[in-house]
């Protein structure tokens, strides 16, 4: 897989953030934020990290030719995965740090369930790598 080189720092990367947003979360945000906000917000960062190992994951997968169904499955997983991290997580922060009214929340609202069905996307398409693409086999 040529992108592995760059997922698998990524995919580090990610986690590692998660882990600061949830201490942050637990410690700089607890008189901050509300019940609803502060489960919010753990749930972005479980998302975060659960989906940064499915990450790497993918980058430690044995290479397989992006020109086959199966390597396209894959690089589109990896894509899927990581842009449902930043839009789904992504917006529970941003809608757990702005204040009601703010025009922010406009855009951050409906990229939660974008983000969300990003991840779907990205499971659905790790699943079709593994089965070796989407043509039917013949026995």
């Amino acid at each position: 897989m040529s992108y592995a080189n760059n997922l698998a720092p990524i995919a580090c990367l990610s986690g590692a953030t998660a882990v600061a947003l949830g201490a942050f979360g637990a410690h700089s945000l607890k008189d901050r934020l509300s019940s609803y906000q502060q489960e919010s917000w753990k749930t972005a960062v479980s998302y975060q990290l659960v989906h940064s190992g499915v990450l790497l994951l993918v980058a430690t997968l044995p290479a397989l030719p992006s020109s086959s169904q199966a390597g396209g499955a894959r690089s589109f997983a990896a894509a899927a995965l990581g842009s449902g991290i930043a839009l789904f997580s992504g917006s529970i922060y941003g809608l757990c740090l702005t204040k009601e009214g703010d025009g922010i929340r406009k855009a951050l609202g409906p990229a939660t369930p974008i983000g969300g069905l990003a991840l779907i996307a990205g499971w659905v398409s790790l699943a079709v790598s593994f089965r070796g693409g989407i043509a039917p086999r013949l026995r």
